[in-house]
């Protein structure tokens, strides 16, 4: 007998809000900085909802919201809180945890002295 597989799709593990909530905490966690990761997981997230009442929520077309949360997409900072909001969810910015890997402030230039 041959052994079928299907395609993974974390959506079918999002039951919860809790469940988006430890994927997108997780996503935030693993991005390498590109984005690629929190898109990918948002997308999932997403899923599991109506698409077409997020789109009316967010105010974009469900074309637009497919395309910005696809593999290829780039979603702008504004479709981002859109998206989330509607989700019930809310986007944060908080420090790093570990500061010996996060990137060290650059000292300001010198700059000249101002002359009188």
């Amino acid at each position: 007998m041959a052994e079928k597989y299907r395609t993974f799709d974390a959506s079918d593990y999002i039951r919860t809000a809790e469940d988006a909530q430890g994927l997108l905490r997780a996503a935030t966690d693993e991005d390498v900085g590109d984005g690629a990761v929190i898109r990918a997981a948002l997308k999932h997230v997403a899923r599991t909802h109506n698409l077409s009442a997020l789109a009316r929520e967010t105010g974009l077309n469900r074309g637009n919201l497919y395309a910005a949360l696809s593999e290829d997409g780039n979603p702008t900072l504004a479709t981002l809180l859109k998206v989330t909001r509607a989700l019930g969810l809310r986007l944060r910015l908080e420090p790093v945890q570990n500061p010996a890997k996060s990137r060290q402030p650059s000292k300001p230039p010198n700059l000249p002295a101002e002359s009188t």
